[in-house]
């Protein structure tokens, strides 16, 4: 029986946005499983909890088989060799976000050479969204409905 194809989607997600939504949702079909990965970096000042960050996520993807979510700290690597995950998916927006993306993905395969990085580029509707453009928007009490899955704005 061949290997179970594992991603790991690895991000803070403070909040989860449509647009990380939108990559889960297009990389269905190419994974068994995909893991999506709160990662925790303690150095790092987060808008909303954990648990309210988890939340969002588990009510967005409510009732879809493939997807599962973990909290993890440490390097994502490590994250995926811990759970037998091959590959790890990473969004892009920008030809920014390539470069350092491209930085990383370097990194994590010296590090670890059977995981492997795919790059989904984001949906020309939804490339404009950012977290951290949303918490901005959040902090002055702003409707970030547009850019968030119904379960962030509950």
């Amino acid at each position: 029986m061949p290997e179970k194809k594992i991603a790991v989607f690895p991000g803070s997600f403070d909040p989860i946005t449509k647009g990380h939504e939108s990559i889960v949702h297009r990389c269905l079909n190419l994974f068994d499983e995909i893991v999506i990965g709160i990662g925790y970096n303690s150095n790092k000042h987060y808008y909303f909890s954990q648990d309210r960050r988890e939340h969002f996520i588990r009510k967005t993807f409510e009732g879809e088989s493939k997807i599962r979510v973990e909290r993890y700290s440490g390097l994502t690597v490590d994250f995926c060799k811990s759970i037998n995950a091959q590959y790890i998916l990473r969004g892009l927006r920008t030809s920014a976000d390539y470069e350092f993306e491209r930085a990383i993905a370097q990194m994590n395969r010296a590090l670890v050479p059977a995981i492997d990085t795919i790059f989904v580029v984001a949906d020309p509707a939804l490339s404009h969204i950012s977290s951290t453009i949303v918490r901005d928007i959040l902090l002055y009490q702003g409707d970030v409905s547009k850019f968030v899955p119904d379960a962030v704005t509950m």
